[in-house]
């Protein structure tokens, strides 16, 4: 049997990189396909007394700056986001149970009244951290510290999509569903992109990815219980090789 082509869809530096090699650890023919290419802004986080990071590249941008934590109690959403802040040497004072901004605000909540808490994250973040931290009563201050734009070399999963040539998918943010349906959209082939997902196992990373291809019209078959991207190439390659 030759080996099943799974598309990836990460962020074009070096995670879409570490993600082909990966695949190619589980037996299958990677398809890499960055739908984000990180654009800095050049902000940098303020003292605050908190400060909420939301992503490993959003910790990478602000310790290239040279943000000193300062005695902020610093949060992180996800492992990856602790693990990044622990590498650069911040200690993370707070790590929600459930990896979502929900758990994140319902942590903080009976904390935060009259704090200054600082989001350091990329310009498209959701408005439930900001909406619930204020109705916690908490000074909510947004640093963006980063755009994701859509490279303009996309494309190439959503072609083997619609030609039925893909054995699974695997979607890490919201904004690369975003981006995989535009480029669809685009070429006019989005119901053929759909009816063609039904035979391939679509797996999603987190609750709002998951959100994000509903919203679309697609099916997910696989969401794993944590925010890793080891852990979602695996589950989803095994059900790849469970069906055929």
């Amino acid at each position: 049997m030759s080996q099943p082509t799974v598309a990836v869809l990460r962020p074009d530096d070096s995670r879409i990189v570490e993600a082909v090699e990966y695949l190619q650890t589980l037996d299958v023919s990677p398809i890499p396909d960055p739908m984000l290419a990180i654009t800095p802004t050049g902000q940098v986080p303020q003292h605050a007394d908190y400060c909420i990071f939301t992503s490993e590249t959003g910790v990478d941008l602000a310790a290239t700056a040279g943000w000193k934590q300062r005695g902020t109690t610093v949060c992180a959403v996800g492992d990856q986001t602790a693990t990044a802040l622990c590498n650069r040497g911040y200690s993370v004072d707070i790590v929600p149970s459930t990896f979502t901004s929900t758990g994140l605000v319902d942590e903080l909540s009976t904390d935060v009244e009259g704090q200054i808490v600082e989001l350091a994250r990329s310009a498209h973040g959701s408005e439930v951290l900001v909406e619930g931290l204020e109705a916690a009563g908490a000074i909510v201050s947004e640093i963006c510290l980063y755009r994701l734009e859509r490279p303009e070399t996309a494309g190439q999963s959503v072609s083997l999509a619609v030609d039925g040539k893909l054995d699974g998918i695997l979607f890490t943010s919201p904004k690369t569903v975003e981006h995989f349906v535009q480029i669809a959209t685009e070429r006019d082939a989005v119901a053929a992109l759909q009816r063609e997902l039904e035979e391939t196992i679509v797996g999603a990373i987190g609750a709002p990815t998951k959100r994000a291809v509903d919203k679309r019209g697609i099916a997910v078959d696989v969401m794993p219980d944590t925010v890793g991207f080891t852990q979602l190439a695996e589950i989803t390659v095994r059900r790849i090789l469970d069906t055929h």
